[in-house]
C-alpha cells in the first residue's frame, strides 16, 4: 500500500505532527513537569464526573499530555491505514480519507487510553499531581526574582508534598519587614493568589509558644 496516497492523508499528517512533538520535546520547546500538565477535578462529592471519567478512559491525565497527543497520533495513523488496507482488500478501494479517519477515531480513543495505563508506569512521573493552594502553606520556599516587600511580591518557588516545584508570589508576613532574593522562606497564610511569608532566621528567633 502507497502510504503517501491521497486516502491515506490524514493520517501521514498525523505522523508528521507526532514527529513534530517528539522534535520539540527534544529541543526543550515543550515542558512535562508540574508547571504544564493536565489535571481533572474532582466534583463536590469526590467522584469523576463524566467527562472526567470519559477522559480516565481514553487515558487522558495519565500521561503528560503532550505524551498522550504523540501516542494517540501514532495509533490513529496506525489504524487508520490499517483501516484502509483493510477495505481497499475487502471492497476493492480504500475508502474516502475523511469517512476512514472519522471512523478511525472511534477505536483509536479507547486504544490509547489501553496502552496509556501500562505506558504511564514505565515513563517518569514529571507530571503535575493535583494539589491545593492551601496544602503549599507551612512549606519551605526560595525567593527566586525580585525583593519581597509589602504590596511588592516576589516570585518564589515551592516544592509540594510531592516533591513538585510551584512558582508562587509572595510578600513578607511583617509589614515592615524586606526579604531578598535567594533567601528561605516559610510559607505561613495565603490570600488569593498571594502567600504571606517570614524568614526562617525569622523563625528561628520567634519564642517559643
Amino acid at each position: 500500500m502507497n502510504l503517501l496516497a491521497e486516502h491515506n492523508l490524514p493520517f501521514m499528517a498525523a505522523l508528521v505532527v507526532m514527529v513534530l512533538l517528539a522534535l520539540a520535546q527534544l529541543f526543550g520547546a515543550l515542558d512535562f513537569d508540574s508547571d504544564g500538565g493536565f489535571d481533572a477535578d474532582l466534583d463536590g462529592d469526590g467522584h469523576l464526573g463524566f467527562v472526567e471519567g470519559l477522559l480516565s478512559l481514553f487515558g487522558i491525565g495519565r500521561l503528560p499530555f503532550t505524551v498522550w497527543l504523540a501516542l494517540f497520533l501514532f495509533l490513529f495513523a496506525g489504524l487508520g491505514v490499517g483501516i484502509q488496507s483493510l477495505a481497499e482488500g475487502l471492497l476493492g478501494a480504500p475508502l474516502d480519507r475523511w469517512l476512514a479517519a472519522a471512523l478511525t477515531v472511534v477505536p483509536a480513543l479507547p486504544v490509547t487510553g489501553l496502552v496509556a495505563r501500562p505506558l504511564a508506569a514505565i515513563l517518569p512521573h514529571d507530571e503535575t499531581t493535583a494539589v491545593s493552594l492551601d496544602s503549599l502553606v507551612g512549606r519551605r520556599a526560595r525567593i527566586v526574582t525580585g525583593k519581597a516587600r509589602t504590596g511588592f511580591p516576589a516570585r518564589a518557588q515551592v516544592r509540594d508534598l510531592h516533591d513538585h516545584p510551584h512558582h508562587v508570589m509572595v510578600e513578607p508576613h511583617e509589614a515592615d519587614a524586606e526579604i531578598l532574593e535567594g533567601e528561605e522562606v516559610l510559607l505561613v497564610r495565603r490570600e488569593g493568589e498571594t502567600f504571606y511569608c517570614i524568614t526562617l532566621q525569622d523563625r528561628r528567633l520567634a519564642p517559643a509558644d
